[in-house]
């Protein structure tokens, strides 16, 4: 029955006229916003986002690319060293062990110097985290929106995709060298297994190969790291339902398990055993052996799997087992000198006869991590003075000191720390009294400090230090120093 005009709002027996109104406006405003949404997500993504992706790229292509010349230069003279080797026992043996080899470290060498483009990554050297960036480039770049934006952003757009697929194919030619490295690895041992006088040379090859693949992993994780543009323009793009929808067809995680071929997923499944059917095998095959054979198969799983799990806590970096190695690794190995530095500071108060304290040291310290339990590290001291109590405040330049410092883990969050300072404790009236080195004291320090979690990127810590020289201070100083710091 048609409505009726001014019956609308009135008869509630017709709400059917009032609904379908509501909805139809709601079918014409989505329709209107749909096709601007990614353009609305273009013009608000940040300024910063493509050249910061373009930079993290072009770095980490550069530290990549310099890592895996390294690698492979030393695998070259370490395999020179031993064909020279031996040749002296064996020269047949050394032209067919060592030749083929050398010149295929010497072609793989030349081809980190040509242009990765063309290169496609394989499903063992997958990163979801390149696979959402790639993906968000080219969404960007086929939008049809752009043409409506300038050309410097198609420009920067370009530039940036290209920049992430060098590097995709950058980190794929470091997989083949490492799976090469790992092979070569195996096929030395097994040929070198009759010839004494080897087995350094094969442990400096399988150092090489160990570090070579942390090293490479250190860079997957630190290439993870978002700074605040890039977070900022993901989570717009997420916002997006064109966006999500060009994932799940063109994304690289898609092609793998073909979800961009066909739109059923039942299609893509298709002659894929499910767990029962697993479940029912595994019966028929244990049936045979038995009425004890399902629980005897069930303890060998579980002390493989408690083996496994030992391993695993061993070794929480290594995804292979022809990878394991046959030394005690460094873990501070992979790490650059800049990712050791680590900076902080503290605060110290010297108290006076009363309890009001009458100098404070404020001091900031750098340390060198040159073990995964210990570092070690110099620092600066200004001493701050604030009167003689809490009716007389005054502040005023009481001296200055340098220190050096060395920290080395007990257990847990408890390390033992030491190091030797110097402290001019004189009223400074000019630069002139810096020189005067009767008036510096020395310290010697020793003892435990706690360190505790603040955030993500801060820890705090509690320094409480005995000076071995107080005694020859004049004044004497206190014995004891309590320190209240940070490092981040």
């Amino acid at each position: 029955m048609p409505c009726r005009e001014n019956s609308l709002l009135t008869s509630p027996a017709r709400p059917c006229c009032l609904l379908a109104i509501l909805f139809l406006f709601f079918l014409h405003t989505t329709a209107a916003q749909t096709p601007d949404s990614t353009a609305a997500a273009i013009s608000r993504l940040p300024e910063k986002y493509l050249s910061q992706v373009s930079g993290k790229s072009r770095h980490f292509e550069k530290q990549v690319s310099k890592r895996s010349e390294k690698a492979l230069n030393k695998l070259a003279r370490q395999e020179k060293k031993m064909q020279a080797r031996l040749a002296k026992i064996d020269s047949v043996a050394a032209k067919n062990i060592f030749t083929r080899s050398i010149d295929s470290l010497g072609n793989l060498k030349s081809r980190l110097h040509q242009k990765t483009a063309g290169l496609q990554a394989s499903a063992g050297s997958y990163s979801g985290y390149l696979d959402t960036l790639q993906s968000s480039l080219s969404f960007l770049k086929d939008a049809k929106n752009l043409g409506e934006q300038s050309k410097a952003l198609q420009e920067k757009l370009s530039g940036s995709l290209k920049n992430v697929q060098a590097l995709q194919s950058r980190l794929q030619q470091a997989e083949q060298i490492k799976a090469y490295i790992r092979e070569r690895k195996q096929q030395l041992k097994e040929q070198l297994a009759q010839y004494t006088g080897f087995s350094k040379d094969l442990q400096k090859i399988n150092k090489e190969a160990y570090y070579y693949g942390q090293q490479l992993r250190e860079y997957k994780e630190l290439l993870k790291d978002k700074k605040k543009a890039e977070a900022k323009a993901m989570a717009l793009l997420k916002q997006v339902p064109a966006y999500n929808s060009f994932l799940q067809k063109h994304s690289q995680l898609a092609s793998l398990f073909n979800l961009s071929a066909a739109g059923n997923t039942a299609q893509n499944l298709e002659g894929l055993q499910t767990r029962a059917q697993v479940e029912q095998l595994i019966q028929q095959r244990l049936g045979g052996g038995g009425p004890n054979a399902q629980a005897a198969v069930s303890q060998q799983l579980s002390q493989a799997r408690e083996r496994f799990n030992e391993l695993k806590d061993k070794f929480p970096n290594v995804d292979n087992a022809a990878d394991m190695p046959d030394f005690k690794p460094n873990e501070m190995k992979s790490k650059s000198f800049l990712q050791r530095l680590e900076f902080g500071g503290n605060l110290q108060f010297q108290r006076s006869s009363q309890y009001f304290p009458t100098t404070s040291d404020i001091a900031g310290q750098v340390a060198y991590q040159f073990h995964k339990n210990g570092s070690a590290g110099i620092g600066a001291a200004y001493k701050l003075g604030m009167g003689t109590g809490f009716n007389n405040i005054r502040f005023s330049h009481q001296g200055v000191g340098l220190r050096s410092f060395l920290d080395w883990k007990l257990k847990g969050t408890f390390y033992i720390n030491g190091g030797f300072e110097q402290n001019y404790n004189s009223q400074l009236l000019n630069e002139e009294q810096l020189r005067n080195f009767d008036n510096w004291q020395g310290s010697a320090l020793i003892g435990i400090s706690k360190k505790y979690k603040v955030s993500s990127k801060l820890k705090g810590n509690i320094i409480l230090l005995y000076d071995f020289l107080h005694n020859q201070h004049v004044p004497r100083t206190d014995p004891v120093k309590l320190r209240l710091g940070y490092n981040f």
